[in-house]
C-alpha cells in the first residue's frame, strides 16, 4: 500500500537530477550513448570519437563518404536524438 508522500523511482531520479542541476549533463551523456542505436551499427563502427559541447554534437567519422551523407541529413539526426532524450539537447552537429 502506497503512502501519500511516496513517489516512483523515475520521479525520484528526475527530482534528484533537477535538484543537483545534473539534468543537462545527463541528457548529453544520453545522446552519446544513443548514437549507435539511432544511427545503426555500420555508422557506429566508423565513428571514432563523439562528444557534446555547448549544445553541439561533435562526431569524428573515418569515412568521408559517410560523413558527406550524414551532412545532408543532419537536421533529421538532430530531431531523432532530441526526441529520444525528450528535450532539446542538441542544436547542431559538427562532423570532424
Amino acid at each position: 500500500m502506497r503512502k501519500p508522500n511516496d513517489i516512483t523511482l523515475k520521479e525520484g531520479i528526475n527530482k534528484m537530477l533537477s535538484v543537483y542541476k545534473l539534468r543537462g549533463r545527463f541528457d548529453q551523456t544520453s545522446v552519446v550513448a544513443l548514437w549507435p542505436e539511432v544511427m545503426g551499427k555500420a555508422i557506429a563502427n566508423r565513428t571514432t570519437q563523439i562528444y557534446v559541447a555547448h549544445q553541439k554534437l561533435f562526431v569524428r567519422i573515418e569515412s568521408s563518404v559517410i560523413k558527406n551523407e550524414l551532412l545532408m541529413v543532419r537536421t533529421g539526426i538532430i530531431q531523432k536524438l532530441n526526441e529520444r532524450t525528450g528535450s532539446e539537447v542538441i542544436t547542431d552537429i559538427v562532423f570532424l
